[in-house]
C-alpha cells in the first residue's frame, strides 16, 4: 500500500485508482475466462473493486488525517 512504490506513482491519485480498478476488472475477467464461468466473474470483479475501492478509501482518509495533524 506504499504510493511511493507503485508504479503509477506519477499519476495522479484519481487517475492511479482508475487504473487499478480497470486492472482489478481485467484480471477478473481472465481467471472468469479461465474457470469458464461467468458466475465467477460476477464474484471475482466484486470482490476487486471492493478490496481496491476499500485500500484507496483508507488511503484518502490517513492521508487527510496526517495534513489536518500537520499543524498540530
Amino acid at each position: 500500500m506504499d504510493e511511493t512504490k507503485n508504479p503509477l506513482k506519477n499519476h495522479s491519485l484519481s487517475a492511479a485508482h482508475l487504473m487499478m480498478q480497470m486492472l482489478a476488472w481485467m484480471w477478473s475477467s481472465i481467471f472468469s475466462l479461465m474457470v469458464g464461468s461467468y458466475f465467477v466473474f460476477g464474484l471475482t470483479a466484486s470482490a476487486h473493486m471492493l478490496l481496491i475501492a476499500g485500500l484507496f478509501i483508507t488511503l484518502m482518509v490517513f492521508k487527510k488525517a496526517e495534513t489536518s495533524n500537520s499543524g498540530d
